[in-house]
């Protein structure tokens, strides 16, 4: 039988969810490959891969997408991993600069900027700026090197009440159901002991990986995170 295909995040945050797949049987049944995070979903568009798991912001260019599992990588307020770093307070920048890694987060700095500071700035993927955003394991040990550090998740969370799905794990065609039940079985056991992952990972000052894994991190796929999807897919369209 043909394997199927999957591209995962580099990222800290997706390490749970590999060391699920990696210990279960299900990685007999896949070639997995890891990416950051723009690049795993361009994967998925492109059909160089069956599923991945890919920023939400990546679901509107997909003509067919399945959401696999129960599983996301998700906060219910902070992240500590997904933020704007300001020479100057988020209400008087003028340009922002996105990040070439990422798709949800650029779109979320950009929906909070519109929606929530009232702000109106210039954007640019390149060159200097007032602010930039950056995410990942790019930002960890980071929060005391710029005068203004905004965590995303936060003012989500303060802007509409809802928890916040960066990224869901998702197919571009049908996959038979007992794969993907196989897959949500291991998702399930990597996440149950995120902690288990910490061990030889870089040290970096002001960055706290166990609560990073277990408290801000949240990877239940619940139907509020479903819901803040859909609002923000909404208001994305209309960035």
């Amino acid at each position: 039988m043909k394997k199927i295909s999957v591209s995962a995040v580099s990222y800290t945050n997706t390490l749970p969810f590999l060391q699920g797949i990696r210990n279960s049987d299900v990685m007999n049944a896949i070639d997995l490959s890891v990416d950051y995070p723009s690049a795993c979903a361009q994967k998925v568009i492109d059909d160089v891969v069956d599923m991945g798991i890919i920023p939400i912001a990546a679901l509107l260019k997909l003509p067919e997408y399945h959401i696999i599992g129960d599983y996301c990588i998700g906060s219910d307020g902070a992240v500590d991993s997904v933020f704007i770093f300001s020479q100057k307070p988020i209400t008087e920048i003028q340009s922002l600069r996105l990040d070439v890694q990422s798709r949800t987060s650029n779109g979320l700095a950009r929906i909070l900027l519109k929606h929530h500071w009232k702000r109106d700035v210039e954007i640019v993927t390149e060159g200097d700026a007032d602010a930039y955003v950056l995410i990942g394991d790019r930002t960890f040990g980071k929060k005391d090197s710029m005068p203004y550090v905004y965590d995303l998740g936060q003012y989500w969370k303060e802007m509409t009440g809802l928890p916040f799905a960066y990224a869901v794990w998702v197919s571009n065609k049908q996959l038979p159901e007992e794969f993907t039940e196989a897959f949500n079985r291991a998702l399930a056991d990597g996440v149950s002991h995120p902690e288990d992952v910490i061990a030889g990972l870089p040290i970096y000052p002001n960055f706290d990986y166990k609560k990073y894994l277990t408290e801000n991190l949240d990877f239940h796929l619940t139907a509020e995170k479903r819901e803040a999807i859909k609002r923000y897919l909404a208001l994305y369209k209309e960035l």
